[in-house]
């Protein structure tokens, strides 16, 4: 009986429209398939398809076979279904906090998957949890009790990704489908996660399916390749030949540099932004009344200045601390030491003159979906800078969100539709146009590229350059994507463990870095 996963004619459809057509995927035994794609391209409703997991309620209908084991798998029973969901097929899903079940403990999630299909006693139970704990490498971040004792929110992103590599390894399964399984995590801890999976997949001898847009993980990991845009299978073959020879022109799109990054002169150039011997410590609480008994220092004694229209970016692992320093530039959180804006010292000002140097100061998040308001329309997300801040008519503010708009590439009848009727990348647009409405000095962009494709995150690149160009910006780009930090910033700060590593020419970052950490980063995208 073979293992071999075989799509064949696969059509899915929407309220009669046709989402997935007539797509064909073959996964050979012990082999990794990769299949990547713009987002909306298809690529989690095959994923969702090959188990059924597509919502029963919506209006979705399949056609066409998927074999596995001699058996069309749309065609078995919901009773056939369970017995192979998590036994002989396992998906690993984008989003770890979203997929495990913040309520039941990690030993409690991976024994029940192990009970469901394969029941055992309770001392083998305990040892085979503690078993699939080691084997995704958990014990090198603490004890396995601690961690098997935790709940999801305890653990880092990377932890917790582990955690779910755990339950769908945890029946031996023939097919691994990971969709997006590191679009979330920083450089290193996605290198690790998908050495992780290779290894299991060749402990297990299984096959995967790899979804995910990036080209680096697919170039590195990969054995197949299949292209898919708007539902179709544009191109495939193996790794190499896609990387060496690609035929079809979207492939040839993908696999572009997009070279893009402009020089920057220093001289004579204002000061925007001073930074001083900033440190922010978090207090460790114990005991029933929470007494303060430590202080974990998140940022420590960081200094560096920023220059007009200059893009400053700033990488690091998870927990390095970027984010925490965005807060503290922001005055979202108390911090120590000296922060100067436009020559000010934050510390010094009131309350009102610090409500008015924020217009100046704007953010733009990693997830838009997230930081978009789900019931308010685009015109009112886009418009509340201009509440707070102004006092102008609705007639000159609805013309501002009009104009805004149409500047960063949206159509001027998104005004009064909502978050949910856009793609990753024009909520993003949105959340850029939300940022840009006050006309800022300083716009600080926090992973804003992470959620989207590589395509989409390259126009989303581009529209940043041509918008510092049109309003004098200055960015601070915080990623942990060297590639697009390549493409937009002329200097870089590299953190680790809340501190400034390195302060570098982007150029010299790639060419001569000086640290060994920030050498490792860069051997990972070569």
């Amino acid at each position: 009986m073979s293992d071999k996963l075989e799509i064949k004619n696969l059509t899915v459809y929407i309220n009669s429209k046709v989402i997935v057509d007539n797509v064909d995927i073959d996964i050979n035994e012990s082999k990794t398939v990769a299949l990547i794609g713009e987002s909306g391209s298809g690529k989690s409703i095959i994923a969702s398809s090959i188990l059924k997991l597509l919502p029963s309620k919506s209006n979705f209908k399949i056609s066409g076979n998927i074999i596995f084991n001699n058996n069309n798998l749309l065609e078995l029973t919901e009773k056939e279904l369970l017995f192979l969901r998590g036994n002989k097929i396992s998906i690993i899903f984008q989003e770890p906090m979203s997929a495990l079940n913040p309520l039941h403990t990690v030993y409690n999630q991976i024994s029940e998957i192990i009970m469901i299909h394969n029941p055992i006693d309770k001392p083998k139970l305990k040892k085979k949890v503690y078993e699939l704990l080691h084997k995704v490498e958990l014990d090198k971040y603490n004890n396995l009790e601690k961690i098997a004792n935790s709940y999801p929110h305890e653990l880092s992103g990377g932890q917790r990704q582990r955690v779910m590599i755990a339950i769908a390894i945890a029946n031996n399964p023939k097919i691994l489908i990971a969709d997006e399984p590191t679009t979330a995590l920083d450089l290193t801890i996605q290198f690790q996660i998908l050495t992780l999976l290779n290894k299991l997949k060749d402990d297990y001898n299984m096959s995967m399916l790899l979804i995910t847009h990036d080209l680096n993980i697919v170039k590195k990991f990969s054995d197949y390749i299949y292209v898919i845009k708007n539902g179709k299978i544009l191109e495939s073959n193996t790794s190499k030949e896609i990387f060496n020879n690609p035929k079809n022109s979207y492939t040839k799109l993908l696999l572009s540099k997009y070279t893009i990054q402009k020089y920057y002169n220093f001289e004579n150039k204002k000061e925007i932004l001073s930074i001083k011997k900033l440190s922010v410590k978090f207090p460790i609480k114990k005991g029933f009344f929470k007494k303060i008994v430590n202080n974990f220092i998140a940022v420590e004694n960081i200094t560096f200045s920023i220059f007009e229209k200059e893009c400053l970016g700033i990488i690091g692992e998870s927990g390095s601390g970027k984010s925490t320093l965005a807060a503290a530039i922001l005055k979202i959180i108390k911090s120590e030491g000296e922060i100067k804006f436009l020559g000010k010292d934050l510390e010094k000002l009131n309350n009102n003159d610090l409500k008015k140097l924020r217009a100046d100061i704007q953010i733009v998040f990693q997830d838009p979906f997230n930081s978009l308001n789900p019931r308010m329309s685009i015109f009112s997300i886009i418009s509340e800078g201009l509440d707070i801040h102004t006092n102008f008519s609705k007639n000159i503010k609805e013309k501002m969100v009009f104009d805004i708009l149409e500047t960063v590439g949206m159509p001027k009848d998104s005004i009064y539709r909502y978050p949910h009727e856009f793609s990753g990348g024009q909520r993003q647009r949105i959340a850029v146009a939300r940022a840009l409405i006050l006309k800022p000095k300083l716009l600080l962009l926090d992973e804003p590229t992470s959620a989207l494709d590589r395509q989409v995150q390259f126009e989303l690149i581009n529209l940043l350059n041509t918008l510092q160009d049109k309003y004098n910006l200055t960015y601070i780009f915080i990623s942990h994507d060297l590639e697009v930090i390549q493409k937009i910033c002329n200097r870089v700060l590299v953190m680790k463990k809340g501190s400034i590593i390195e302060n570098i020419n982007t150029n010299q970052l790639f060419q001569s870095p000086k640290q060994a950490y920030t050498k490792e980063l860069v051997k990972l995208i070569k």
